[in-house]
C-alpha cells in the first residue's frame, strides 16, 4: 500500500510529459510545414540575440514598468519551478525534501528562503498585470482582435500563476518538521500558525497542496500549446532564427533575378527551349496566399506571439485609423496554421483543399495594403517577431500572381517601367522643373 502513491505520480507524470511530448511533435510539424530558409550564418550574433534578448529580456525593459515585473514574473516562475525537481524524486521514490538531506540546512534553507520572496513578487507583479488588464484596461489590450479566447487565455494564465504560487507557500506552512527547523521559512512562517495547532490537519493541507502543485504544473506545461505563452519555450529559438539582415532589406526572389539575369544577358536566348532532359515542372508561386507558402521561421514566429501588442501599439497605420494591426497578422496566421494542422490530423496526414487560405478568410487586403513598411513593429516586438515579411509575402502574391495591386500602384509600376521613374513624365523632361519660376 506505501507504494500507491509513488505509482499514482509515476503515471501522473508519464500522462502529463507524454502528453507534452505529443503536442511539441504536432507543433513541430506545423512549423515545418513552412518553406526551407536558411537562417545559420553569424552563429555568434546568434547566440548573442538569444542571450540578451530571451533571456536577458533587454527589449521588454524599453516599456520601464511593464518590464520590470514581467522579469519579476520571469525570473521568479522560472527559478522557483527548480523546486519541480525535487518534488519528483520525492513522489517517484516516497521521499520528503529530498535536497534537504542532500545539500544540507544551511543551502536549502537558502534556496528556499529564496524561492519564497521570489514567489510573493510573482503575486505581487500578477496581480498588477491583472489590474492593468482588467481594470485599468490598456488600450492595446482592448483592440478588436483581444476580444474572447486571447481576452480569456490572458487572465487564465495570471490565475495560474497565482494558485501556483499560494499553493508552494501553503505547502511549505504545513509542513510543520520544515517550519520547526525554522530555516528558510522567510514567508511561510506568518502563515504557520493557521496549521500549528493540529497536526493531522496540517499534514493533510500540505499533502493536497503539495499534489494540487505538481498537477497544476503540469496542466500549465500542457496548457502552453494552446495558449500565448509559448512565447515561454520559443522566444529562445525565435531569437536565434531571427533575420539578421538590416531592417529595410528585402530578399530578391531568385526565380524573378534569374529572370533579370536571362532579360540583361545579350547572348540569352529568351525563347530557347528546356536542354533535353531538364524538366522545368510546374512554376513556383510568387509570394503566399496560405502558411504553406511562409517559410518556417515565419511560422515560428506565429506561434511565438505572445499577444502584447506592442507591435500594433507603434503601427503608424494602426495609430491612423487603418485596418492593419500586426498583432492581428500574427494571430491569424497561427490560427490558420492551427486550421491547416488539424485537417492534417483528421486526413490521416494528409492535407485535404477545404477551401480557405489565410489571405481573404483571415488576413484582408485592406489590411496588407494599409502597412507603411515601416519597421515599427519588427523593432517593437520583445522577442523578435517579423509581422512585416509576411505582409509582403502576401503583397507579392497580390502584385505578380492576381495583379491585384491598388491603382495608384499600378500607375507608379507603369511609370518605373515606361520613363524609368515612379513620375508621369518621361526621361527627357524630368528635370523640367529646374527651369520653371
Amino acid at each position: 500500500m506505501q507504494y500507491i502513491p509513488n505509482i499514482l505520480f509515476a503515471i501522473l507524470l508519464i500522462a502529463g510529459v507524454g502528453y507534452f511530448t505529443r503536442n511539441v511533435k504536432k507543433l513541430s510539424r506545423n512549423i515545418k510545414l513552412g518553406k526551407d530558409v536558411d537562417r545559420s550564418d553569424n552563429k555568434s550574433q546568434r547566440w548573442k540575440n538569444m542571450g540578451m534578448i530571451a533571456l536577458g529580456q533587454s527589449k521588454m525593459v524599453k516599456r520601464p514598468i511593464a518590464g520590470f515585473f514581467h522579469i519579476v514574473v520571469y525570473i521568479g516562475f522560472v527559478i522557483i519551478n527548480i523546486e519541480v525537481l525535487e518534488i519528483v524524486i520525492d513522489g517517484l521514490f516516497g521521499t520528503h525534501r529530498i535536497f534537504q538531506d542532500f545539500l544540507g540546512e544551511a543551502i536549502y534553507g537558502f534556496l528556499i528562503g529564496t524561492f519564497e520572496i521570489l514567489a510573493v513578487a510573482v503575486l505581487i507583479s500578477v496581480i498588477i498585470f491583472w489590474i492593468r488588464r482588467n481594470i485599468i484596461k490598456l488600450k492595446r489590450f482592448l483592440s478588436a482582435e483581444m476580444k474572447g479566447w486571447p481576452k480569456s487565455d490572458g487572465n487564465i494564465i495570471l490565475y495560474f500563476e497565482v494558485v501556483l504560487m499560494t499553493l508552494f507557500l501553503v505547502m511549505n506552512a504545513a509542513d510543520l518538521n520544515f517550519q520547526e527547523a525554522g530555516v528558510g521559512n522567510v514567508i511561510s512562517q506568518y502563515l504557520y500558525p493557521l496549521f500549528e495547532g493540529n497536526i493531522e490537519t496540517a499534514h493533510l493541507v500540505e499533502r493536497v497542496a503539495w499534489w494540487i502543485h505538481i498537477t497544476g504544473i503540469l496542466i500549465f506545461l500542457n496548457y502552453l500549446y494552446f495558449s500565448k505563452h509559448l512565447h515561454i519555450l520559443l522566444a529562445f529559438p525565435n531569437t536565434w532564427y531571427a533575420n539578421l539582415n538590416p531592417k529595410g532589406q528585402f530578399v530578391n526572389d531568385a526565380n524573378v533575378t534569374k529572370e533579370v539575369l536571362l532579360m540583361m544577358d545579350p547572348n540569352a536566348d529568351p525563347f530557347a527551349a528546356p536542354a533535353e532532359g531538364e524538366d522545368e515542372g510546374e512554376p513556383e508561386k510568387f509570394g503566399a496566399s496560405d502558411v504553406q507558402d511562409l517559410n518556417w521561421v515565419q511560422l515560428l514566429n506565429s506561434y511565438t506571439c505572445t499577444e502584447c501588442g506592442r507591435c500594433t501599439s507603434e503601427c503608424p497605420a494602426n495609430l491612423t485609423g487603418k485596418k492593419l494591426s500586426p498583432r492581428k497578422i500574427m494571430m491569424d496566421t497561427r490560427d490558420r496554421l492551427e486550421e491547416v494542422g488539424k485537417n492534417i490530423d483528421a486526413n490521416n496526414g494528409t492535407f485535404v483543399d477545404d477551401g480557405k487560405s489565410l489571405l481573404n478568410d483571415y488576413i484582408t487586403t485592406e489590411e496588407l495594403w494599409a502597412c507603411t513598411s515601416c519597421n515599427a513593429c519588427v523593432e517593437a516586438c520583445p522577442v523578435s517577431i517579423d509581422p512585416l515579411s509576411i505582409i509582403m509575402e502576401m503583397r507579392k502574391y497580390l502584385v505578380m500572381e492576381q495583379s491585384a495591386a491598388p491603382t495608384e500602384l499600378n500607375v507608379m509600376m507603369g511609370n518605373i517601367e515606361n520613363n524609368g521613374a515612379p513620375w508621369p513624365y518621361n526621361q527627357m523632361d524630368r528635370l523640367n522643373w529646374k527651369d520653371e519660376n
